[in-house]
C-alpha cells in the first residue's frame, strides 16, 4: 500500500460545497458519539453495522444529506467504531507499569473535523490530472508525479490554513514482498556491499560510520522570533472574533512552513542515504522519553530523526534496500577497535580515547562504526534486540571539524 498527496484547487462554488460536506459530516460523527453514549447508559449495544444501517433513515428525516455521497456517510460510521476500538485498545496499555489515561472518543469541533473519505466509489482522476468527486464535480489538482497502482480510497483535506488537499491511498505489486525480505534476512543470503551505520546528534543530526557529518538545519530555532511574534498577537486577540482568526492562520502558517522544510530536508537526506548504500543502520531510539529532558526537548523535536528514520525506512523497500534498527546501548562507550567499554565516559567527552588499545577517535563517528557492526550481526543472526537508553549529544559542546561526504540542500519543502 502506498499513498499519493496531491494539491486542490476548489473554485469557490466547490470550497462551499466541500465545507458544507464536512460540516454535516462532522454534525452526523457528533450525533453517532452521541447515541453510543446513550445507548451504554441505557445498556444497549451499539456497533459500527447497526450506525451504518441507519443511514438511509437519516438522509430521508435531514433532506440536507442526499448531497453527500453514501461512501462518504459510511465512512463516518467506520471512523465513529475505529476512534472507539482505539479507546478500548488504550485502555488495556500500560506504561512504567501504571495504566495510562486512555481518552474517550470526544466531540469534534469545526477545528478538530477536517476531512472527509470516499472508500469504494464516488471519485475518478480524469485524463487531464484532475480529480473528479461524486456530487462536487471536478477540481484542478496539482498531479506532480504519476500515480502506480490501483486506487482504493480517497481523502480530501482541509489543512488549518485553509489549502485543500487530497490523500489517494494505492494498492501496488512493484514493492517486494516483506516476508521474502524477511526470508532473506534469515536465510544470510543478503550480503551488503556497502553497508553504513548512522549515530544521530544535535550537534550533528547524523555520523555515518564513513566519516560523514551533516549538521542540523535548526528550522524551528530559526524561525522561532517570526512564531513568538505571532503568538503574541494572538494572545492579544478576543476570542471569537475575526481578527482572532486571522491570527491563528498567522500562526499555522509559520507551522506549517517549519514542517514543510522538515520534509524536504528529511527527503534529500534519505534519498542521498539510500544511493549510497545497501544496508543502512539505525539506533532504535525512545525519543518519547528523551523529549522529557526539557533543556534538550526542543533541539530534539527540531532535529525530526524519527522522520529521518521513517522516510529512508518506507523508501527503501522500493529501492532494494535494507533498513536495521539497532539497541544504541553502549555503542558510544564501547571501543570500534577492540571492544573495550569506559563506563566512565561523559557527555562532555567528545573525543574517545579508548584506555585498552589507545585507539583515538570522534564519539559519534565510534558510535556509528559500533552501529554499522551491530547491524551487520543483526543480518547474520536476527534477534529481537530491546530497545535500551540512547545518549543525547549536547549542543553546548563545540564543534568538531565536519567530513562531510553526503551533500543534502536545505529548503522548503486521514483520518
Amino acid at each position: 500500500m502506498r499513498t499519493y498527496r496531491f494539491r486542490i484547487y476548489p473554485s469557490n462554488r466547490q470550497i462551499s460545497m466541500l465545507e458544507s460536506t464536512i460540516n454535516l459530516c462532522r454534525e452526523l460523527y457528533n450525533a453517532m458519539l452521541q447515541q453510543r453514549i446513550y445507548a451504554y447508559k441505557l445498556g444497549r449495544k451499539i456497533n459500527y453495522n447497526s450506525q451504518q444501517d441507519e443511514i438511509p433513515e437519516i438522509k430521508n428525516a435531514f433532506p440536507e444529506y442526499l448531497s453527500i455521497h453514501s461512501q462518504v456517510l459510511q465512512d463516518i460510521a467506520r471512523r465513529m467504531d475505529r476512534a472507539y476500538a482505539n479507546f478500548f485498545r488504550r485502555m488495556g496499555e500500560k506504561k512504567n507499569g501504571e495504566r495510562a489515561k486512555a481518552g474517550f472518543p470526544r466531540f469534534k469541533s469545526r477545528e478538530r473535523y477536517n476531512s472527509i473519505t470516499y472508500t469504494q466509489s464516488g471519485f475518478k482522476i480524469t485524463d487531464n490530472g484532475h480529480v473528479w468527486l461524486s456530487k462536487i464535480g471536478e477540481i484542478r489538482m496539482f498531479m506532480h508525479r504519476p500515480i502506480i497502482g490501483e486506487i482504493k480510497t480517497l481523502s480530501i483535506k482541509r489543512d488549518k490554513v485553509g489549502d485543500w488537499f487530497i490523500t489517494l491511498t494505492v494498492e501496488t505489486d512493484s514493492i517486494p514482498d516483506k516476508s521474502e525480505e524477511a526470508e532473506t534476512m534469515q536465510d544470510s543470503q543478503f550480503q551488503p556491499v556497502k553497508p553504513v551505520g548512522i549515530d544521530m546528534g544535535l550537534k550533528s543530526i547524523i555520523t555515518t560510520s564513513d566519516g560523514s557529518q551533516i549538521e542540523p538545519p535548526h528550522f524551528l530555532i530559526k524561525s522561532e522570533r517570526k512564531l513568538k511574534r505571532a503568538q503574541r498577537n494572538l494572545s492579544t486577540k478576543k476570542k471569537g472574533s475575526g481578527k482572532r482568526e486571522k491570527a491563528k492562520t498567522k500562526v499555522a502558517k509559520v507551522h506549517r512552513k517549519i514542517e514543510r522544510q522538515r520534509d524536504d530536508f528529511s527527503h534529500k537526506l534519505s534519498n542521498s542515504l539510500l544511493g549510497d548504500h545497501d544496508l543502512i543502520v539505525f539506533e532504535d531510539l525512545n525519543i518519547e522519553a528523551m523529549v522529557k529532558n526539557h533543556h534538550l526537548a526542543k533541539s530534539i523535536a527540531d532535529a525530526s530523526w524519527n522522520r529521518i528514520v521513517k522516510f529512508t525506512t518506507y523508501k527503501a523497500e522500493s529501492a532494494g534496500v535494507v533498513v536495521v534498527l539497532v539497541d544504541p546501548r553502549y555503542t558510544s562507550q564501547q571501543c570500534s577497535g577492540c571492544g573495550n567499554i569506559m563506563h566512565d565516559l561523559k557527555l562532555s567527552d567528545r573525543i574517545y580515547h579508548c584506555n585498552a588499545c589507545g585507539l583515538t577517535i570522534d564519539r559519534d563517528l565510534n558510535a556509528a562504526i559500533n552501529m554499522k557492526r551491530k547491524g551487520m550481526e543483526k543480518l547474520e543472526e536476527p534477534m529481537n534486540v530491546g530497545r535500551g537508553t540512547p545518549e543525547i549529544t549536547p549542543v553546548e559542546i563545540g564543534s568538531i571539524p565536519a567530513r562531510a561526504n553526503l551533500v543534502v540542500e536545505t529548503g522548503s519543502p486521514l483520518l
